[in-house]
């Protein structure tokens, strides 16, 4: 192995509360000064040494993952103010181009296609293309979008002339100029010539509604509402009936609704209800009657109507579906005379169907055991259809139109898996696992069925267990190189995800954050004792809010795993969230703490991963990030392998890859670029895994 950077101890003290801690590495925080970029260099050099006898394996594993992908690919069309709307993407490009048609009179194929934007040309030159808003005017003459080009989230908005394709300009001072946003966090259209957009401060929190008129100078728009309390951010969108611009302030405790007539945009704002602290509700509308998601009776919430002109009264709220402490309402899309929910059960998402006019319900079937199923595009209030998706772990997405009126189901596309996938050959599977308190945590795994389950088979687990999000069971062609070797995959649910509702959020939060780690160690512990793998062949994996995940429970077992992956980890916990000029702090004191209050303190620094790392042995760890993250900062992860590398009394390799240029959170942008990156990180598991081989000459190969 090649000898890993040395990075400079320059000891600094921080003192909460009587608890005093020497951070040696604290000046990796100064972004951009030469010394942390040359260490950083340092750290990618290394990686690079260390990962180039897989350079072999790395380009075979990208070849395999490609010739699983439909390269040449298109979307199904969806209709949308009397145009047909879809997405292709061409062999060789790594963004698509979006494009629409008005539709054939009686077939409802589309005409001759005509370019809304081409991502592909939008990127030429470009290392890095976030795509942020992209939504087309009423009267279908233009389009605003954004864009970010450096992976900051940081998004410019812009309005392009589609017959032209060409973007907006005003007049100023006799010369065009762009008109061109900064900072913009959502916008969307009221009226075809009135926007209404959200920017965000320089912590990124969004906190100012401005409304635009187009070809006018931005530096004119109007500000129609400012988010004064720093805990929440806030979010915009258009009623499906485009009667109002819906505008959410929201913290991760409490929300506040507001509408705007999308037909009268300079009226003031109407205030659905005041807020109160904990009281959560989310606001769907159909004309002036309001659709109102609330927790007010119980956290998986119940579901009311309200006229828009009495909707503070609560007394004159309508219920139309009871709290059910086994059933989370996730969820509230109104159509024309319906409803569809989102619901949660038994940690599994679900779709119903409400008949306003009859007052019924109906759920739509789903088809296995474990899957995941979510709505598609569905701009039309009175379609006929409903566009859902739906795939597990073993079975490819599916688009299918669900008919409102008979129930019937109707298949639009399955998305093409070539390379001789063969659903047949694999096997998904719900397990529950006892947690240390008693509580049922589950588990999904899909695997090759020839597979054995004597404990010899390498496993990869992954999980999050953070701010209610749940796990999706989704499908990836991408997976099928580690499934076809061997590799079991597994998904833990642990509490603080929102798979069991938001109780599921509340016992892996704040006071009770431990039990996010202690589920995730059960649930390994019983992926070992079930025989479907061992500690010397079990990985496993976590991103964002998932790699402090990852950095909690080496510490807590590090003698449980063979390796891990640790994806842009918040791993700093004490240091971040006691600064509250960092993006995203102040909005997440609700969901771990602030460490300044002492005992929200003493909540945190018992399982921050980097305070609590120590002079022991660790498995294998491949660390990653990227230095324009703006969700969890380069220096996080840093600072986190330079102490480790310290500390730790192992010879496993710790590698630590960064992304010194464009990317962001989620790494790259494009898809090739992308699928590079999977490549990578699979062949740093098959490695620890042991399922690689090495050749006569030495080279490291694929069996």
């Amino acid at each position: 192995m090649p000898t890993p950077p040395v990075a400079a101890k320059h000891p600094v003290t921080r003192t909460l509360h009587g608890d005093t801690f020497i951070d040696d590495y604290f000046w990796l925080r100064e972004k951009d000064t030469e010394p942390v970029l040359s260490h950083l260099r340092a750290e990618a050099a290394y990686t690079d040494a260390v990962m180039a006898p897989f350079a072999g394996v790395i380009e075979s594993l990208f070849n395999e993952i490609v010739t699983h992908i439909a390269e040449d690919d298109a979307s199904v069309p969806v209709e949308d103010g009397g145009w047909l709307t879809w997405r292709r993407i061409a062999k060789g490009q790594s963004y698509p181009v979006h494009l629409r048609s008005r539709p054939l009179a009686k077939s409802g194929a589309p005409s001759s296609e005509e370019v809304v934007l081409d991502v592909e040309a939008l990127a030429k030159g470009k290392a890095f293309l976030g795509i942020g808003d992209f939504e087309v005017s009423d009267d279908g003459e233009t389009l605003l979008y954004s864009t970010d080009e450096t992976g900051f989230r940081e998004f410019d908005l812009r309005f392009r002339d589609i017959a032209t394709q060409r973007d907006l300009t005003f007049m100023k001072d006799g010369a065009p100029q762009a008109e061109t946003i900064p900072k913009v966090v959502v916008a969307t259209w009221a009226t075809k010539d009135t926007v209404l957009y959200i920017v965000e401060d320089d912590a990124k929190r969004p906190y100012r509604l401005y409304r635009h008129t187009l070809s006018t100078d931005p530096a004119t728009d109007t500000l129609v509402y400012e988010e004064a309390d720093a805990r929440f951010e806030m979010e915009c969108w258009r009623s499906r009936d485009h009667r109002h611009v819906i505008i959410e302030s929201a913290s991760k405790l409490t929300t506040e609704v507001r509408l705007v007539s999308a037909a009268n945009p300079k009226a003031s704002p109407h205030l659905v209800l005041p807020r109160k602290d904990g009281h959560e509700y989310h606001v769907e509308t159909a004309g002036d009657r309001l659709f109102i998601r609330t927790n007010d009776r119980g956290h998986n919430f119940r579901l009311v109507e309200a006229a828009l002109a009495s909707s503070a009264d609560v007394f004159r709220w309508k219920e139309l579906r009871a709290h059910d402490p086994a059933v989370m309402l996730d969820d509230v899309h109104a159509f024309k005379g319906r409803l569809v929910l989102e619901v949660r059960e038994q940690a599994l998402p679900q779709l119903e169907v409400v008949d306003l006019a009859k007052r019924t319900t109906t759920r739509i079937p789903m088809r296995e055991e474990v899957f995941e199923v979510s709505l598609e595009q569905n701009p039309s209030f009175d379609a006929p259809t409903l566009r859902l998706s739906y795939q597990s772990l073993a079975t490819p997405r599916s688009v299918l139109a669900y008919d409102f009126a008979t129930g019937a189901i109707t298949t639009l596309k399955v998305d093409p898996v070539p390379g001789g996938f063969d659903p047949a050959r694999y096997r998904t599977e719900r397990l529950w696992v006892t947690a240390t308190d008693g509580t049922r945590i589950p588990v999904s795994l899909v695997s090759r069925k020839d597979v054995p389950r004597d404990g010899s088979a390498p496993l990869h687990l992954y999980a999050y267990g953070s701010y209610g999000l749940s796990m999706p069971t989704m499908f990836s062609p991408a997976r099928l190189t580690l499934l076809d070797r061997g590799v079991v995959y597994a998904i833990a649910h642990i509490r603080g995800g929102g798979e069991l509702g938001k109780g599921w959020h509340e016992d892996g939060r704040l006071a009770h954050k431990m039990n996010t780690f202690t589920d995730f160690i059960a649930c390994a512990e019983a992926l070992v004792k079930g025989g479907y793998t061992s500690p010397q062949r079990l990985t496993i994996e976590g991103r964002s809010a998932g790699g402090l995940l990852m950095g909690a429970v080496l510490n807590l077992r590090p003698d449980l795993f063979k390796a891990a992956i640790v994806g842009v980890p918040f791993v700093d916990v004490v240091n971040t969230m006691n600064d509250p000029s960092l993006p995203l702090t102040i909005t997440e004191y609700e969901e771990w703490g602030n460490p300044g209050i002492a005992e929200q303190y003493g909540w945190i620094r018992p399982y921050s991963p980097y305070d609590n790392l120590a002079a022991k042995a660790y498995p294998s760890m491949l660390v990653e990030t990227s230095y324009h993250d703006s969700q969890v900062m380069y220096w996080e992860p840093a600072k986190y392998v330079a102490r480790l590398r310290a500390l730790k009394t192992d010879p496993n390799p710790l590698v630590f890859r960064i992304h010194l240029g464009a990317a962001g959170h989620g790494g790259k942008s494009g898809r090739y670029d992308r699928f590079r990156e999977v490549a990578f990180d699979q062949a740093y598991l098959l490695w620890q895994d042991g399922v690689l081989t090495r050749g006569p000459d030495g080279a490291w190969r694929l069996p």
